[in-house]
């Protein structure tokens, strides 16, 4: 029986989702309002695109709007699909939109999760989310990255675009690979670690000033800017030797380790080419 009620509130959830298509001009849109079990608790969404742009704003409303928009030609965020011309159309109009937006949202006890099979075309998403929620959220290519005004746990991943927080509170881990990262914290959960490490870009994270955090700090070629003072670990960095092949190899651990207003849980950044900025809420 415990199986079957499960089924049953899936059913339900869906029963009470609010799909509305949206046509303007050539674009193709979707819009689907989300009702939460439990509106007066916290909330959390997982979305995973690999082509697209992701926005999320928190809002006073208690649904979870999503808007979606693919352009009729495959043109998503300004950036259009090649192909090739139907020589045997002759200058036919085309009505078919290659399935259109597929977009699908799944809702169990205030857990959203939303996915689509548009893999080879980019889509961009538009999300207004209740404040107290927590996300986690993925693209891969053609697009960035950009959420606001959240309180919750954050977990933001990128391959080719930046990723923007601004006016979070909580915590966050958030890594790219090619984009900048940047971050501004209203307040911060004292209790919860946090990293952010991008390959080619920099990393630029506002902080309130009262603060309390451990530092772990690494940019291979480029410098590191602090408003805070920071308690730097004055040891020397540690040398490890491994041997392979009767090679041997010195490898040194140059991280720079330290305490803001006397210490607190861990904040990693890392990046490779670029410059890291540790900077304090005016």
């Amino acid at each position: 029986m415990k199986t079957s009620r499960s089924i049953l509130s899936v059913f339900l959830v869906f029963s009470t989702l609010t799909i509305q298509p949206l046509w303007a001009q050539n674009d193709v849109k979707e819009q689907l309002i989300v009702p939460l079990s439990d509106p007066n608790k916290p909330g959390f969404l997982q979305i995973g695109l690999v082509n697209g742009s992701i926005q999320v704003m928190g809002y006073t409303g208690k649904d979870v709007v999503i808007d979606a928009s693919l352009d009729a030609d495959g043109k998503a965020g300004g950036r259009k699909r090649e192909e090739r011309p139907d020589e045997l159309a002759n200058g036919m109009k085309r009505l078919s939109t290659r399935g259109g937006l597929d977009l699908t949202a799944k809702e169990n006890n205030n857990r959203i999760n939303l996915s689509t099979t548009s893999i080879n075309r980019s889509v961009d998403l538009v999300i207004k989310v209740p404040q107290q929620f927590s996300l986690k959220v993925g693209t891969v290519n053609h697009g960035d990255i950009v959420i606001e005004n959240v309180n919750g746990e954050l977990e933001v991943n990128n391959v080719n675009g930046a990723i923007t927080l601004t006016n979070v509170s909580g915590s966050a881990v958030a890594n790219t690979v090619n984009g900048a990262l940047k971050a501004t914290f209203r307040s911060v959960n004292a209790e919860a670690p946090m990293a952010f490490s991008t390959l080619n870009g920099n990393v630029d994270v506002t902080f309130p000033a009262n603060a309390k955090f451990n530092v772990k700090l690494k940019s291979d070629r480029g410098d590191i800017y602090s408003d805070f003072d920071v308690d730097v670990d004055k040891n020397q960095p540690k040398a490890t030797r491994t041997s392979k092949d009767s090679m041997y190899k010195v490898s040194v651990d140059d991280w720079v380790q330290g305490k803001v207003n006397g210490g607190g849980r861990e904040v990693m950044m890392k990046n490779m080419h670029g410059t890291i900025y540790i900077r304090k809420a005016k």
